[in-house]
């Protein structure tokens, strides 16, 4: 019996392994820990936070630990840019319950399809020459938009005001009206560090289809960023004057992109009464 006994009491002996444990995002620094069912939104930021448990220490009761935060999309894409840092502290036997603790902040982009992300930890114990890693779940609720091989205009709608979540239920508007056509626009391709170049402008048509004006100068889209823009929203507007004779007509929104040489058009009729 003494053998097993030995190695019953060896074996209480044997040091935990290196791992990343008590996960938490919150809303905000310091904040308590959201559910896990919690949906974040495009151009938010996630306050994370974790410990660490199981690491070595030198003679001298110290320890030394590397560690890095990234967060990817469902694509296993990342969000931004890798963020490193060590921890070197010295831990005597009355802090036998401390555990380091690491803390960073996790930018959503504002353009980013709605799914299921993570945050990936990975930490190295330099003393002990030991590693762990830890995926934490979080899922956005973004805008949906469908994607496309290709230049292409999504969701064109008409609005009464710029401002406007919900789409005008009857694109009709009167002598004074704003009229507000807002679109996404996808399909783009993308130069040197993600960067777009996208123009877009816009024609009015009477119902026999014969071109009334043509906005003499497109807008114009030309940015980087660390994560690609699945895509790019879009707005135009025209005021409809006081002579403006009451029937349809239509609005017609071109779009070019400069860096994949690709051009395409949309269209949305509405009502003057």
């Amino acid at each position: 019996m003494r053998p097993i006994l030995l190695f019953a009491f060896a074996s209480s002996l044997v040091a935990a392994p290196l791992a990343v444990v008590r996960p938490i995002i919150s809303d905000s620094e310091g904040g308590a820990a959201l559910p896990a069912s919690f949906e974040y939104l495009p151009g938010e930021t996630l306050f994370f936070s974790c410990r660490v448990s199981g690491f070595q220490k030198t003679p001298e009761e110290k320890i030394h630990l590397a560690y890095s935060v990234q967060a990817f999309d469902p694509k296993g894409v990342p969000l931004d840019e890798l963020f490193k840092n060590e921890v070197t502290e010295e831990v005597t036997p009355q802090d036998r319950e401390w555990m380091p603790k690491i803390a960073t902040e996790v930018a959503i982009p504002p353009l980013i399809a709605p799914g299921n992300y993570k945050i990936v930890v990975k930490t190295e114990d330099l003393v002990g020459n030991t590693q762990a890693e830890l995926s934490v779940p979080f899922t956005v609720r973004g805008h949906a938009i469908e994607p496309s091989d290709t230049l292409t205009v999504r969701n064109f709608h008409f609005y009464r005001g710029e401002d406007d979540a919900q789409p005008a239920e009857k694109p009709s508007y009167r002598a004074g009206d704003a009229v507000w056509a807002k679109f996404d626009i996808t399909g783009f391709k993308y130069g040197p560090h993600n960067k777009i170049s996208i123009s877009y402008g816009m024609s009015i048509l009477d119902s026999s289809g014969k071109v009334l004006w043509t906005q003499p100068e497109p807008a114009k889209e030309e940015t980087e960023s660390f994560y690609p823009k699945l895509y790019l929203p879009a707005a135009l507007s025209i005021v409809v004057q006081k002579n403006t004779t009451p029937g349809q007509y239509t609005i017609v929104a071109q779009v070019k992109d400069a860096i994949g040489g690709q051009t395409t058009e949309a269209k949305g009729v509405f009502t003057v009464e």
